[in-house]
């Protein structure tokens, strides 16, 4: 998995070391306790990012995705879900964050 970090949040992981560490921690005991595999968490954490309107996150998640092997077919089919959910107009906004054919 990649150890990119964008540069906004550098700052708060160094000023609250050990908040970052705790969500770090939180992050990894969250996915190991359930059935879900690594491809499939994924997904639904680009699925909720789109939903929260949380446009680095959404970066985040879609890297995270191509890092365990998820297609950018797979993703773009995953924004494309959330036009129903979350409305075609900000999907369309969020599809310019997604890997091009």
């Amino acid at each position: 998995m990649s150890d990119y970090l964008p540069d906004v949040y550098l700052p708060v992981r160094r000023q609250f070391p050990e908040v970052a560490h705790a969500l770090d921690d939180l992050a990894r005991v969250t996915e190991g306790v359930g059935p879900l595999p690594a491809r499939e968490q994924r997904l639904v954490k680009l699925g909720i990012s789109i939903g929260a309107l949380a446009e680095g996150a959404v970066r985040s998640n879609v890297r995270k995705a191509l890092d365990v092997g998820v297609t950018a077919d797979e993703i773009r089919h995953t924004a494309l879900l959330a036009i129903t959910t979350r409305g075609a107009p900000y999907v369309a906004t969020r599809s310019r964050s997604t890997p091009r054919r």
